[in-house]
């Protein structure tokens, strides 16, 4: 490939490998006929493919039929990696099916805040979550012979003003939250492309960032593909070109054409930046070319059952008192079935991401299904499209909750909430659906609560409905999905993938969303979703991975291959699992990890591994997890690498961020360069070390021993040469300094020495 590559370049005019850079129409590259280079067709996922009608006079409304399958939120809460890989595997043999070549997904921003209009396109607030998933779909897509596009690289968290808007975030999460999902995903699946977002990254454009698109991403991560940018976010193409990008879209763009071929011709832009970004470009067509599967058909019926299975692995049971669900058709003859959302499903989200499905299932139909004859079901639509409040539909509904022996409530958020262009203003659902909860609630005690919606939502009605499933935007089979949840033909295994707060002023980024003057400050730092919760000590709603099941399941032992470890070591957790409930099911299995003491602001624990896991009655299952060195690490700024600090680790597993019944502790021993001390460091960074204290207190253990309590609490922020002065009252200036150097001198030899040993 690389030799026809660099062939072809060197047959290609300058004016040709300058029109390779820009798309020939709003979902093409250009053709280079004379050579026998083809165009390829790329197109929006991620839940399914949005493939444009050949000659459609709308790019972007006139779309062929598709599977469309539960949008990224919603896989996500699977935490199934096998399941999404099959899902991406699918969605690339529709692309074959469609003709089309690169699929522009999946999306893995970080879910910073609940309000961001395209959270229902990312998978998790966990870099981990979320990287085991997107690089599972990519593979998924990838092994159809499509490539995938990863994005929007990247800080892309919201949609007010996110063509211009600059994240300010600091090098720490930057590298530990919002890189990390990209990391994992290029190293792991090897995507053939990645997307460069719209915003800025503290002060530079995306697709301008050098650091971001060549440092990082190519020389640092090691990507071969293709960088391209979202469509529209390009300004300046010779800055873009320079920084790394190679694939400006949409196309064509005659003008800025010939002002490349002038600034190369006249010396401005190396040609050698041309010939780079059009040689990414041919690697990619070519390989699509080559991988191109002529006679490909879609096998409609084949996806749709798969979309109804990923859709119900899904479905997270949030309550369910009194173990009203599953529904036990011998015990009930009238069943009521409220809310539009029953017969006219909300099944994906707005925007680019919007797929023309082959079919739409509703729960209604399915319910009416699969429930034997004599169950009557009473519908009621209770709310109308509109948001608002209709009186005669709210007492419809009650009554037809009353007269019945149990109601399943439809509820959610409509089209217009969230969609990709603008962000929510607030977290609750429609005061139609609020209103329509609580009477039907009081009306009968015996209901459960089923939602659709891609993001979190306030629920100040949980006390009321004894059970409550969050079905999320589960795509054209979702009402099946729902209906074999509800019945229990499927136990319910989704669990959360992110946070649900209590209130809008509970979240981490409240009170720096969504910013002022073009710039937005990540105040939160590290600490998004769980790890701000658990950081605060504040209760959410419902906490990050949470989700109940028909069964129960207990947590009966953990296992280290060893107590001790170095950091360039693997670390073997061995867990046991038990179902000890009398249905088979699912559980989520999660591992994370938490720093005893650090020199470090970290939070209370990461989520470092998980595993999904099926259990039939009784059965007991071992799960086996692989820790490595980067699992215990921190990123840090003054190296500008991954650090791990030596001391204890706990590792935690439960099935939950807020439950970790299982518990066990490693020591782990850094090998990196041990620090080097100096009179301006502060006296605590001595003692913080352990071999720098015990060596400091070797030498001035009087003097030490001396000290008021009082002055032992400033003393711990004074850098050493003053720390001296308190320890060692009454000395001149040259003694003090001398006794400075002295001290300097042996406990760097004796941090060098204990390192040297360590590593032998």
């Amino acid at each position: 490939m690389e030799a026809r590559v660099k062939e072809l370049l060197s047959q290609m005019t300058l004016e040709e490998k300058v029109a390779l850079t820009v798309g020939s129409g709003f979902w093409t590259t250009h053709a280079v006929p004379r050579l026998g280079v083809p165009a390829i067709v790329m197109t929006d996922g991620p839940t399914g493919v949005r493939r444009a009608r050949p000659n459609a006079r709308n790019p972007l409304g006139e779309d062929l039929p598709a599977t469309c399958f539960p949008t990224l939120s919603t896989l996500a809460a699977t935490w199934d990696v096998e399941l999404v890989r099959e899902v991406g595997a699918a969605i690339g043999a529709e692309c074959q099916a469609l003709d089309v070549q690169l699929l522009l997904a999946p999306g893995v921003n970080m879910k910073r805040s609940p309000l961001c209009g395209r959270n229902f396109e990312y998978f998790s607030e966990d870099p981990v979550l979320a990287g085991e998933l997107a690089a599972a779909y990519v593979q998924g897509v990838q092994s159809q012979g499509v490539g995938a596009t990863v994005k929007h690289y990247a800080v892309n968290n919201q949609e007010h003003e996110r063509f211009t808007v600059s994240a300010e975030v600091d090098e720490r999460p930057l590298r530990e939250i919002y890189l990390a999902v990209f990391e994992r995903v290029v190293k792991k699946a090897r995507p053939w492309a990645v997307m460069a977002a719209y915003n800025q990254v503290n002060g530079v454009p995306a697709c301008e960032h050098h650091e971001l698109l060549t440092q990082i991403l190519r020389k640092e991560w090691g990507f071969d593909g293709l960088v391209v940018s979202d469509w529209g976010a390009v300004t300046r193409r010779d800055r873009s070109l320079a920084a790394g990008l190679d694939l400006q879209m949409p196309g064509p763009d005659d003008d800025f054409d010939a002002e490349l071929v002038r600034m190369v011709r006249e010396g401005r832009l190396p040609e050698a930046v041309v010939d780079e970004a059009a040689g990414r470009v041919l690697s990619l067509v070519l390989r699509a070319a080559a991988n191109r599967r002529s006679g490909a058909t879609l096998d409609e019926e084949r996806h749709h059952q798969l979309a109804r299975r990923a859709a119900a692995e899904a479905i997270v049971l949030l309550k369910n008192e009194g173990a009203l669900l599953p529904i036990r058709a011998d015990q009930i003859r009238t069943l009521a079935v409220v809310g539009r959302f029953a017969w006219e499903p909300r099944f994906q989200g707005g925007g680019s991401s919007h797929v023309n499905a082959t079919r739409v299932d509703c729960a209604y139909d399915e319910l009416r299904k699969l429930l034997p004859e004599r169950v009557a079901l009473r519908y009621a639509p209770g709310y109308p499209a509109e948001d608002a409040l209709d009186e005669a539909l709210l007492a419809e509904a009650v009554e037809a909750a009353r007269s019945a022996d149990m109601a399943v409530l439809f509820v959610g958020l409509p089209d217009a909430y969230e969609s990709e262009g603008y962000d929510r203003t607030h977290i609750d659902l429609p005061p139609a659906h609020n209103q329509l909860i609580h009477a039907v609630c009081r009306a009968q005690p015996r209901t459960a609560v089923v939602l659709a919606n891609g993001a979190p939502v306030a629920m100040p009605w949980l006390d009321l409905p004894a059970a409550i499933l969050e079905a999320g935007l589960g795509g054209q089979a979702g009402g099946g999905a729902v209906a074999d949840v509800l019945l229990g033909r499927v136990n319910p295994s989704g669990r959360l993938a992110e946070t649900y707060p209590v209130c809008l002023e509970q979240t981490p980024a409240y009170l720096n969303w969504p910013g002022e003057n073009g710039r937005v400050r990540y105040g939160e730092g590290l600490f998004i979703g769980y790890r701000y919760y658990e950081k605060k000590k504040e209760k959410p709603l419902f906490p990050f991975g949470y989700g109940l099941s028909y069964t129960t399941f207990a947590y009966t032992g953990i296992a280290l291959s060893t107590e001790e470890i170095t950091d360039q070591d693997d670390l073997v957790v061995t867990v046991t699992l038990r179902n000890t409930g009398n249905r088979a099911g699912k559980e989520v299995v999660q591992l994370y990890v938490r720093d005893i003491e650090s020199t470090r602001v970290r939070p209370v624990k990461e989520l470092k591994a998980f595993a999904k896991v099926a259990l039939e009655p009784g059965q007991e299952k071992q799960v086996r997890f692989t820790l490595t060195g980067r699992d215990l690490a921190t990123w840090c700024p003054e190296r500008h690498d991954w650090c791990v600090e030596s001391g204890a680790f706990e590792i935690l597993v439960g099935p939950s961020s807020a439950e970790t019944p299982l518990r066990a502790v490693v020591t782990v021993t850094s090998t990196a360069a041990p620090p080097v001390f100096d009179e301006s460091t502060l006296f605590k960074e001595f003692l913080r070390h352990p071999v720098a204290a015990a060596e400091l207190r070797r030498l001035t253990g009087p003097q030490m021993q001396a000290i008021s309590p009082m002055t032992w609490v400033f003393i711990q922020d004074m850098p050493l040469r003053r720390a001296v002065g308190d320890l060692f009252r009454g000395r001149s200036r040259s003694e003090l300094d001398a006794i400075t150097a002295d001290l300097v001198r042996q406990v760097n030899a004796a941090v060098q020495a204990a390192a040297g040993k360590s590593q032998a």
